[in-house]
């Protein structure tokens, strides 16, 4: 992200991003100022002023009293305002963290092959059960996307990287939210990156380590490519 954007700038982002994904209808209200505060981890102050700033444009109107609601009026314009500025703000914030992505995931692929116990390989099919069933649902999608990484990190058995991959666990989830945003306006992506993690757990659990780490790698490059496409 910009890194001279103030904190209430960004609310003002998370809580557009809020309203298209989880379909906020035009007149549908908001979670509370305190609700939204808690998710993003601001201030409530932080909150109040992205959301004036939103009612000031238009998006939103805030009953006193009674809460934010999504204007009727500028409902369609929210995509179309968002997508702008993801392109043209978060593009090396999208990059930074895939390459980060790819120092550390790339060598967990590896490692996990090597040591991933029964229980592992069930969590991450279980992982993988969710994304199957997420191609109508972008978030679980999201969040199946996640915890399938988290869980391949689970099975390196290094404390230090499955830290690091826990601490990271928000970026990582804002990264994929952000990348499956732009990948994903082809409907037939849901099950070409179905596939492409599930081809990930089959080299892991098939013990098969370059292979595991050059899926990962290939992975992570796909994703930057078909951005390359999108934006």
């Amino acid at each position: 992200m910009n890194p001279k954007k103030r904190t209430y700038e960004l609310v003002v982002e998370q809580i557009q991003t809020l309203c298209l994904e989880n379909n906020v209808p035009p007149g549908g209200r908001l979670p509370s100022e305190r609700d939204l505060a808690s998710l993003f981890g601001v201030s409530r102050n932080s909150v109040r002023e992205a959301l004036k700033g939103l009612e000031s444009k238009g998006f939103l109107e805030i009953r006193q009293g009674g809460g934010s609601f999504l204007s009727e009026t500028k409902h369609d314009m929210l995509g179309n305002e968002l997508g702008t500025r993801i392109d043209a703000a978060e593009i090396q914030y999208i990059d930074d963290m895939l390459e980060l992505r790819r120092a550390f995931e790339v060598e967990a692929a590896s490692l996990a092959a090597q040591r991933a116990t029964p229980e592992n390989l069930l969590a991450i099919r279980e992982v993988l059960g969710q994304m199957a069933l997420a191609a109508n649902d972008p978030e679980l999608g999201v969040q199946a996307d996640v915890d399938f990484h988290l869980q391949v990190a689970n099975a390196t058995k290094n404390q230090l990287l499955i830290d690091l991959m826990e601490t990271l666990a928000k970026r990582l989830e804002e990264n994929i939210r952000a990348t499956r945003r732009h990948r994903f306006t082809d409907a037939e992506r849901h099950q070409d990156t179905y596939n492409e993690h599930e081809e990930i757990y089959l080299a892991i659990e098939s013990g098969n380590a370059e292979l595991a780490k050059q899926l990962m790698s290939e992975h992570i490059s796909r994703i930057r490519s078909e951005l390359d496409r999108s934006t």
